[in-house]
């Protein structure tokens, strides 16, 4: 489990026992339980069990009904899982998976003091989340707002000794297309973009020339490579005799 932890990049998370009862060096965060739950969730048996409301098992031959201790399950809209939860340490916890439309959560709650508030304030969280994010197409704004900065900053960006004077520029793939932002957050999304402007050829296809930072307000949330598309070999002495020949004939 600790191994699985470290794999995921949980770094406040630590298991010393299998069933989650409290003990001395076993913890986690409700930042962590988030992201257990999000990698959970993108294996379709996890999710199938976890936005199951009740169903009939068998014992022995006897059925018996058994229920979702997840009261939100069918009572809240896009409400799809994920597990509730109680320790004498940790109190009564609820993470819950909500998608609405684009807009997929997930909320966590620890160390309520009864069922009937954990309940409530997940759904406090929840209203919160809708009420104040929107999906936008991050990438879509990121590599409009290059292209403009590229337009009129790529011809500066100057080869010295190379066979081309001037290299064509590449942004580095996001990782992702969409991101939730604050409603009032949306139009504060900006880049900066440090370049190099001087470069000794030869430059290599792929090379770093820039990096791009993405921001909303003073707030980082990216940082993207810029690189040559292409190659740029350094002049040998065939290119400038060609370059005396072309200029004395012209």
């Amino acid at each position: 489990m600790n191994e699985k932890a470290k794999e995921m990049g949980l770094t406040n998370s630590h298991f010393v026992v299998p069933h989650g009862l409290d003990n001395d060096g076993h913890y986690t965060t409700a930042y962590e339980l988030a992201k257990m739950a999000d990698y959970a969730l993108k294996i379709d048996k996890f999710k199938e069990i976890v936005s199951t409301q009740n169903t009939t098992i068998y014992i022995n031959g006897y059925a018996k009904a058994i229920n979702n201790t997840n009261k939100l399950l069918g009572s809240i809209s896009g409400v799809y899982g994920v597990k509730t939860g109680f320790t004498n340490g940790a109190g009564r916890c609820l993470v819950t998976a909500c998608k609405r439309d684009d807009l997929d959560i997930i909320t966590v709650i620890i160390g309520a003091d009864t069922t009937k508030q954990r309940t409530a304030d997940s759904i406090k969280l929840i209203n919160y989340a809708y009420e104040n994010f929107e999906i936008v197409n991050i990438k879509e704004i990121i590599e409009n707002k290059f292209n403009q900065w590229k337009e009129i900053n790529q011809g500066r960006i100057y080869v010295n000794k190379g066979v081309e004077n001037q290299v064509k520029l590449l942004l580095e793939e996001m990782a992702f297309e969409q991101m939730a932002v604050k409603k009032e957050e949306v139009d504060k999304i900006d880049i900066e973009v440090n370049s190099i402007y001087y470069l000794e050829a030869p430059v290599v296809e792929n090379q770093i020339i820039a990096n791009l930072k993405v921001k909303i307000g003073e707030e980082e949330i990216e940082v993207l490579d810029i690189y040559a598309e292409e190659g740029i070999r350094k002049k040998e002495i065939v290119d400038y005799l060609k370059e005396f020949v072309e200029l004395i004939m012209t």
